[in-house]
C-alpha cells in the first residue's frame, strides 16, 4: 500500500486533557506517515486562545481540523464547540468530538452545535487505535478540507 504525501503538512489541533489518550493519538499519527503538525492543548481556554492566535499561540498556523474532547478543565468542550461554530473566522474548521461520553444528550447537543462528527473513545487499547486510524483515514485522506 502506497502512502500519500501531502503537499503541505496538515495542521491538527488536539484538545485533550488525558495524557494517556494524547500519547496514543501521537503514536498513531506518527505511524501513519501522514505529514501533519499535531498541536496539543489541555483545556478549553487554551483551545480558544490557540484558535484565535492569542498570547503564547501567536503566529501558529490555524488548524485544518480539530479533535475535541468534551470533558475539559477551565472551559468545557461543549462551550468551545459553540464558540468555534459561532465565530465567522473559525466555523468552517471541521470539529470531530472525541470523547468517552456515550450519552445521547451529548451526541445530540454536539450535533446541534454543528460538530462535524461525534466519536466515542473505546476503552479497549486496540479499538482505540483503530478508531484514531479511522478518523485519520477519513478526515486526512478522504475528505477535502477547506483551505484557510
Amino acid at each position: 500500500m502506497k502512502t500519500k504525501v501531502a503537499a503541505k503538512p496538515i495542521e491538527i489541533l488536539l484538545v485533550e486533557d488525558s495524557e494517556g489518550d494524547v500519547g496514543l493519538i501521537e503514536e498513531v499519527f506518527e505511524e501513519a506517515k501522514i505529514r501533519n503538525n499535531l498541536h496539543i492543548v489541555e483545556d478549553g481556554e487554551e483551545a480558544i486562545l490557540f484558535l484565535r492566535g492569542e498570547k503564547q499561540f501567536s503566529g501558529i498556523s490555524r488548524p485544518d481540523i480539530i479533535l475535541l474532547d468534551l470533558n475539559l478543565p477551565k472551559k468545557d468542550g461543549r462551550e468551545v464547540l459553540e464558540e468555534i461554530k459561532e465565530d465567522d473566522d473559525l466555523k468552517n474548521i471541521p470539529v470531530v468530538v472525541l470523547t468517552t461520553s456515550k450519552a445521547e444528550e451529548d451526541v445530540l447537543k454536539s450535533y446541534n452545535l454543528h460538530a462535524n462528527a461525534y466519536v466515542t473513545k473505546p476503552v479497549d487499547f486496540d479499538q482505540f487505535i483503530r478508531v484514531i486510524k479511522s478518523i485519520e483515514d477519513f478526515w486526512l485522506e478522504v475528505v477535502k478540507l477547506p483551505s484557510k
